[in-house]
C-alpha cells in the first residue's frame, strides 16, 4: 500500500463540521502570564468559595508544573518548546514560578542565572533596560510584562517597584477613536485593552506626582472601564489571546477590581482555554487561517477534491465568518475576516485575501458570494497605505513595527484582487488596478538588494535577524507571477525575486527561511508553490523544472519519514511572540504538491 499523500493527510485533518482548526503550540509565556493571573485572583480573594478555589488552584499548580519541566537545558525558555530562550519569556516564568515557590528551588535558580547573563545583573534597571531594547518604542510588550513582574514582588516592595515602568496614558483611551491613529500611542492598534487596565493598574499603585496629570487620569477610570467592559468578546479573551487577556485581568485585580465582570469573564476564559497537561497555548485557534490555507493548496494546480456538498458546507461557514458590523475596538468596517471564528477574533488583511481567494475557489457564483466578495474587496482597498502597502489592521497606524506595512500582507491582498478583479461591479475593478499600481510600487521598494523580501508575521530563529525572506519572497512571487504580464513594476522584482529564491534551495533540494539555514516542510513547501506558479506563468522550464523536481523529492521523503508531525516555530504572533501550528507543515506541503502523488 503506497503512503498517502499530503493532500489526503490534509482532508483528514478536517473536523467532525467539515473545516479545519488546527493546533497551536503551547507556549510557556501563556502558561506563565495565565496561572500567574489565576494565582493572583486566589491571593486577592481570601474568602472565595471552596468549589472555586477548588477549580482554579489545580490549574496554577498544573501550569507550575509544565513550566518546570520545559524549562531549556541553559535555565531560560523561549516561547514554544523548540524556540530558544529569550528575555521576555524567561522573565515571566521566573516571575510567575517566583510567586508559587518564594524559596528558592534549582528551576528558579537557574533561571535568575540565565538572567543576570542576559541581563547583566538582576537589578529592576537591568531587567527593565533589557527588555524595552527588545521592543524598542512599542510598549505593548515590554510594560506589561514589567507589570507582571512588579505585582510578582519580583521589582522591590511597594511604589518602589513601579519606578522603572514606564507608564501607560490609558486616559488617552477616553478620546474619540477617530483620534488613536493622530496620537503616537505607545502601544499597537490592537492593544487598546492592555492599555486601558495596565495604564490603570500603574496609576492605582504608583500615581504621578502631577496633581492635576493624577487628577485627569482619576476622573477617566471609570469612562475606559466602562470602554473595556464594552469591547471585551462574548467568550472573555481579548485577541482569543491568553497573554493579553492575562495581563488586563491580573491588572485589574490588582487595581481593586476583582470583582469586576471583566476580571469574572477573563478568569472564564483562562480556565476554559487551559490545557490538560497545564499548559496554555498562544491563541485558541487559527481555525479561519488554516481552513483558507488548506482550501487554496488542495486547489492549487486544479479542481478542489471536495464533493458538491463538502464545497457547499465550507463555503457557508466561511461567509458566516465575515464580519457584517463594525468591530467593537479596532472600529474596522463591515467586510473582512479575522484569524478565528471565535468572538475574540479582529478583522485583518492576510485572513480577508485568504478568505476570498478560498471563496473563489468554492466556487464565485453560487448564492451569497458575490455580495460577500464585493465587501470584502472593498475592505481591503480601504485598508491600504498611503504608502501603498497593506497594514494587518488598521490603516495609519504606521509608528510601530506590528502596524506597519508588510510585504505579505501586501502580497496576499494583490492576488485576492487580481482573482476578484474580473468579477466584481463597477467601479471596483479600476479601484483595483489603482490599488495594484500603488501595491506593486511599494513592493519594489521593499524588495531588498539580492532580490527578496521580508515578511511582517514569519520569521526563522535560524536566520539572520530572526527573519524569514524564504517566506516573504515566495509569498510576494506568488502574487507577482499571477497578475498579467503588463503589470511593468511586477517583471524585473519577480525576476530577481526569482533568482534568490532558486539560490536559496538546499543542496539537498529543501528550502529553510534564507539561504544556508536547514529546511522545513513549511518554508520547502510554499517556495515550491512560488516556482511552480512561475513555471506556469512564464513557461520556461530547465532551472524551474530542476529546483521543483528537487524539492519535491525532499518533501516526498520527508512526509513519508513523518517530519509533517514536527511542525517549525515560524510563526509569529503578536509582539514577536513565535508559534507552531501543527497544521501548517501539511497546509504547505499540500500546496506544493497539488496535482502530484506526494
Amino acid at each position: 500500500m503506497s503512503a498517502p499523500t499530503a493532500q489526503e493527510l490534509l482532508l483528514a485533518e478536517r473536523n467532525d463540521t467539515g473545516h479545519w482548526i488546527g493546533c497551536l503550540s503551547s507556549s510557556a509565556l501563556s502558561t506563565a502570564t495565565s496561572s500567574f493571573t489565576l494565582a493572583l485572583y486566589l491571593k486577592h480573594h481570601p474568602t472565595l468559595p471552596s468549589a472555586e478555589r477548588e477549580k482554579l488552584a489545580p490549574l496554577v499548580d498544573s501550569g507550575a508544573r509544565w513550566l518546570t519541566e520545559t524549562q531549556n537545558p541553559d535555565g531560560g525558555w523561549g516561547d514554544t518548546t523548540r524556540s530558544p530562550s529569550n528575555i521576555s519569556t524567561t522573565t515571566l516564568c521566573w516571575a510567575a514560578l517566583s510567586f508559587f515557590q518564594p524559596e528558592a528551588s534549582p528551576v528558579i535558580t537557574a533561571a535568575e542565572a540565565w538572567l543576570k547573563n542576559a541581563a547583566g545583573a538582576l537589578t529592576p534597571e537591568h531587567l527593565a533596560a533589557t527588555i524595552a531594547a527588545r521592543y524598542g518604542k512599542d510598549r505593548t510588550f515590554s510594560v506589561p510584562i514589567l507589570t507582571m513582574c512588579a505585582l510578582a514582588g519580583r521589582l522591590g516592595d511597594g511604589e518602589a517597584a513601579w519606578r522603572v515602568i514606564p507608564r501607560l496614558p490609558f486616559e488617552l483611551a477616553a478620546l474619540p477613536h477617530t483620534w488613536f491613529q493622530w496620537l503616537q500611542l505607545p502601544v499597537v492598534s490592537y492593544a487598546l485593552p492592555a492599555l486601558i487596565a495596565i495604564g490603570q493598574v500603574g496609576h492605582h499603585l504608583h500615581p504621578t506626582g502631577n496633581p492635576i496629570l493624577r487628577a485627569l487620569r482619576e476622573r477617566a477610570r471609570p469612562k475606559t472601564l466602562a470602554l473595556l467592559q464594552a469591547i471585551q468578546p462574548e467568550g472573555g479573551g481579548f485577541l482569543e489571546a491568553a497573554p493579553l487577556t492575562s495581563f488586563v485581568t491580573m491588572s485589574l485585580i490588582a487595581s481593586g477590581k476583582r470583582d469586576s465582570p471583566v476580571v469574572a469573564a477573563g478568569l472564564d476564559f483562562l480556565v476554559r482555554s487551559a490545557r490538560p497537561d497545564g499548559s496554555w497555548p498562544i491563541d485558541t485557534n487559527l481555525a479561519t487561517w488554516v481552513t483558507t490555507l488548506a482550501i487554496n493548496a488542495l486547489s492549487a494546480s486544479g479542481p478542489l477534491p471536495l464533493t458538491t456538498d463538502e464545497k457547499d458546507t465550507l463555503r457557508t461557514w466561511l461567509l458566516n465568518q465575515q464580519y457584517r458590523v463594525e468591530h467593537p475596538y479596532t472600529h474596522a468596517a463591515p467586510g473582512g475576516w479575522a484569524w478565528t471564528d471565535l468572538p475574540g477574533g479582529v478583522p485583518d488583511a492576510d485572513d480577508t485575501a485568504g478568505a476570498l481567494i478560498a471563496l473563489h475557489r468554492l466556487g464565485p457564483e453560487a448564492p451569497g458570494v458575490a455580495a460577500a466578495a464585493q465587501l470584502g474587496v472593498t475592505w481591503l482597498l480601504e485598508l491600504q497605505n498611503r504608502d501603498g502597502g497593506m497594514p494587518t489592521f488598521c490603516r495609519g497606524w504606521g509608528a510601530l513595527p506590528f502596524d506597519r506595512s508588510g510585504a505579505d500582507l501586501t502580497a496576499h491582498a494583490l492576488l485576492a484582487w487580481s482573482t476578484w478583479r474580473e468579477q466584481v461591479p463597477t467601479p471596483l475593478p479600476q479601484r483595483i488596478d489603482q490599488a495594484t499600481k500603488k501595491a506593486l510600487v511599494y513592493l519594489a521598494r521593499q524588495q531588498r538588494p539580492d532580490g527578496s523580501w521580508v515578511p511582517l508575521w514569519f520569521g526563522n530563529h535560524a536566520a539572520p535577524h530572526d527573519e524569514n525572506p524564504t517566506y516573504g519572497t515566495a509569498r510576494v512571487l506568488l502574487a507577482l507571477y499571477s497578475l498579467p504580464e503588463s503589470s511593468t513594476p511586477a517583471q524585473g522584482c519577480r525576476e530577481r525575486g526569482l533568482t534568490w529564491l532558486l539560490k536559496a534551495q538546499s543542496p539537498n533540494g529543501g528550502w529553510g527561511g534564507d539561504q544556508g539555514v536547514g529546511p522545513s516542510l513549511e518554508e520547502t513547501g510554499l517556495a515550491l508553490q512560488a516556482l511552480a506558479q512561475a513555471r506556469r506563468a512564464t513557461g520556461e522550464s530547465s532551472a524551474l523544472d530542476t529546483a521543483l523536481a528537487q524539492g519535491r523529492e525532499w518533501v516526498r521523503k520527508h512526509l513519508q519519514e513523518g517530519h509533517h508531525h514536527t511542525p517549525a516555530p515560524i510563526g509569529f504572533y503578536f509582539a514577536n511572540l513565535w508559534y507552531f501550528e501543527r497544521l501548517y507543515p501539511l497546509l504547505f506541503s499540500a500546496g506544493a504538491t497539488a496535482g502530484t502523488e506526494l
